[in-house]
């Protein structure tokens, strides 16, 4: 767990957040989020920067806790004070769960093949109660972007456990939808579908509270298939996997282009996301206003003012503020660039 910098007093003010890097994670990344913060990079394998987090993971041990000023967690001061951070509408519907996951990631290679299981299969195989939907905001690529999304055509049970038992790469590689990505995309992936990252892409990241993956590939990454299946047979690791074949038309509607340049609040991911998390993009080049609700900020570019009624704050790229309900309502001032992430509507 890593400090952050807090100007709250009883939450009443934004939090603003340092870097979150847990280290010697599986694979090689983190210079992407070095550049956005301007901070240094804390090893070779540190390529996700957990923001505002009360998760951890998987492993557990506390790591990726946020940890606040004062010495305890955001998960602590949370559940300590649920309506100041998340209101009484939320408290209602969630409990003291944020309901979300923020993370910068970098890739200085291409990810593994992997996909997150729903939360059937989690409770079933897994002890948790929840599985992961995640969606991407595209901060940068380093050439050009991409991603594997996906099987291109329906695939047998038996071909899977061949490819990863196997660990035949290319031929699993070969059967998925390769999807070009530009600064600014979005792109939407569903608990199940196999996906990977490709090298030299910097995102924002939100999913649902919980670090859970399944590795189609892992003896590259100097893992074993007993740590990529969470000692799982493989045909039941592999069970929870979407083996279908996704066409181009189902495919479009899960990525995005970037919003245009003279739009002052884009929503981003639309009703897909609808129930797992929300996101904005904001250009004000003037002032918006933001209303009262947790939300986790994420400055991409230019510089800015979060006022409220305590106070102001500067925003500047590569600023990770956490807002807590109990701020109120604020404006959002500047030539800035702004993600904002927040939980699901509590209906």
């Amino acid at each position: 767990m890593h400090s952050v910098r807090s100007t709250a007093s009883r939450w009443g003010e934004p939090i603003v957040l340092g870097p979150n890097q847990p280290l010697e994670r599986p694979y090689r990344g983190g210079a992407g989020i070095a550049r956005l913060r301007n901070t240094p990079q804390p090893s070779l394998f540190s390529p996700e920067d957990f923001v505002g987090s009360t998760t951890e993971i998987y492993a557990g041990g506390g790591i990726g806790l946020t940890m606040l000023a004062d010495g305890t967690t955001l998960r602590e001061a949370v559940e300590r004070d649920p309506i100041a951070f998340l209101g009484a509408d939320h408290v209602k519907r969630y409990g003291s769960s944020i309901e979300l996951l923020v993370k910068l990631l970098h890739t200085a290679e291409r990810l593994f093949v992997h996909f997150h299981p729903d939360a059937e299969f989690s409770r079933a195989h897994l002890h948790r109660d929840r599985g992961k939907t995640e969606a991407w905001v595209i901060v940068d690529t380093e050439g050009d972007g991409y991603a594997h999304l996906g099987f291109s055509r329906d695939v047998s049970e038996a071909e899977v456990e061949r490819w990863v038992t196997g660990q035949d790469v290319p031929d699993m590689l070969g059967a998925m939808n390769r999807v070009a990505l530009a600064a600014g995309d979005t792109l939407f992936v569903p608990a199940r579908l196999p996906h990977s990252i490709g090298p030299g892409i910097t995102l924002v990241e939100l999913q649902e509270p919980v670090d859970v993956s399944v590795l189609l590939e892992f003896a590259d990454f100097g893992l074993t298939q007993a740590e990529a299946l969470f000692d799982l047979a493989p045909g039941t690791a592999l069970s929870g996997l979407d083996r279908r074949g996704w066409a181009a038309e189902q495919l479009s509607a899960l990525v995005a282009d970037a919003p245009g340049d003279d739009t002052a609040v884009a929503p981003l991911f639309g009703r897909q996301a609808d129930g797992l998390f929300r996101a904005d993009r904001y250009r004000p080049r003037g002032t918006v206003e933001l209303e009262a609700g947790f939300s986790i900020l994420v400055v991409l570019d230019g510089t800015g003012t979060l006022s409220y009624e305590g106070g102001s704050l500067a925003l500047t790229r590569g600023s990770t503020v956490l807002v807590p309900f109990a701020v109120g309502r604020s404006e959002l001032s500047g030539d800035v660039e702004v993600i904002r992430c927040r939980p699901p509507l509590a209906r």
